[in-house]
């Protein structure tokens, strides 16, 4: 009697510190990448901003665009941004954890930067605004999007000191926000879009902003870019391929970043929710590292929510796979069509290229270009672990 007891005392405890230790490497796991962000950018001119669509627990934070900068100040860029951010700010409910950001400026709208930060009293009026701005939607930060320091952008106004005065706008506008945090017993963000491209790295100063900064998050893609005469190629490779005249890539804009002073775990690796088409393009290699035009053909947009709807493996587009980059791209030998697309296999390697190298996470462009959260749910299950 006494044996059988204690071998059943024996064998509870075997299967009490096997659970144990299969908690402990579940909990270990999920360990591994708390820190881990997951950044999506909404944009939602219209008063249609529908939370119940957003997937909130998969999301560390929104960055909600635009605002823009009018006469100096910061101020919303579309009639109905007040009721937006409230009905963003719902989400809480859901998510406590998730950050509210407004993104400034953007491609469009990055026209006046220059101006505002060449001088110490515009500097000063515009944080003044921006201070009030956040106050006024009870945010959690600013992602600024200048597109670019030092370039022409959308022909916009530009200095060779446009990099030094950024410095100098992000420190005071940092100090006010330390203050502003005081007020409201919050921390309160300060992130910058940056291009993920060799000319911008040359004229940013990013190893001075990252002090200031708590990411900062690389738009790597748009790398080719479809126009008449222009050879087609990925828009958001992981890597470069060696037959890409461009040689652009997550990889190589990680990288500079890195060498010009930026602590990896202050970069958040871009990712497009978007494709790039090229028409009349040249049989050979499947249209790719080909001659090809501007897209003028209405296909219904180059969303993945499109894509997956209506081109990927249908009507005569055929998905393929670059081994090299870690990309996708579509191709329709009758048309003569290609695309260059991102997808949850390509999501999948980035996911753990920002693991392997110790980024502080990723982040999208835009939420509702998506399918069903497909492109979303890959980015969590991959980062975070978990489906």
């Amino acid at each position: 009697m006494y044996t059988r007891l204690m071998a059943s005392l024996f064998l509870s405890l075997i299967i009490l510190l096997s659970s144990y230790a299969a908690n402990a490497a579940d909990d270990d796991a999920q360990d591994n990448v708390p820190g881990t962000v997951i950044i999506g950018y909404i944009f939602n001119p219209g008063p249609e901003l529908d939370t119940d669509q957003i997937a909130a627990e998969k999301l560390t934070h929104i960055n909600y665009a635009f605002s823009r900068i009018v006469d100096g100040k910061l101020t919303e860029g579309f009639e109905f941004d007040q009721q937006n951010y409230q009905q963003l700010h719902s989400l809480k409910e859901r998510n406590p954890e998730l950050r509210i950001l407004s993104s400034i400026g953007g491609w469009t709208w990055s026209d006046t930067f220059s101006d505002m930060a060449a001088e110490p009293a515009s500097r000063q009026k515009f944080i003044r605004s921006a201070i009030e701005f956040v106050r006024r939607h009870q945010l959690d930060g600013l992602d600024i999007d200048w597109e670019y320091p030092g370039l022409v952008g959308a022909g916009n106004t530009f200095r060779g000191e446009d990099g030094q005065n950024f410095t100098i706008l992000l420190r005071q506008l940092r100090q006010a926000l330390d203050k502003l945090e005081q007020e409201v017993n919050r921390p309160l963000l300060l992130t910058i879009a940056s291009g993920g491209f060799s000319d911008y790295v040359e004229k940013a100063e990013l190893g001075q902003w990252q002090q200031y900064l708590d990411y900062i998050n690389i738009m790597a893609y748009d790398y080719n870019f479809p126009s008449d005469g222009a050879i087609t190629g990925h828009h958001a490779g992981l890597f470069s391929h060696p037959s890409d005249g461009t040689q652009n890539s997550a990889d190589n804009a990680v990288k500079q970043h890195i060498k010009a002073g930026v602590p990896a775990n202050k970069l958040v690796l871009g990712v497009p929710f978007y494709g790039r088409m090229w028409m009349q393009v040249s049989d050979d290699n499947n249209g790719l590292f080909q001659p090809g035009n501007s897209n003028t053909l209405e296909l219904g947009g180059g969303s993945y929510k499109n894509l997956h709807n209506n081109l990927i493996g249908k009507n005569g587009y055929e998905r393929h796979w670059d081994d090299t980059a870690k990309v996708p791209w579509l191709w329709n030998p009758e048309k003569k069509i290609l695309i260059s697309y991102e997808d949850s296999e390509s999501l999948r390697h980035k996911s753990q290229y920002v693991l392997d190298n110790n980024l502080a996470g990723v982040m999208f462009w835009r939420y509702n270009s998506d399918h069903q959260n497909t492109l979303l749910n890959s980015l969590y299950r991959h980062l975070r672990g978990s489906d």
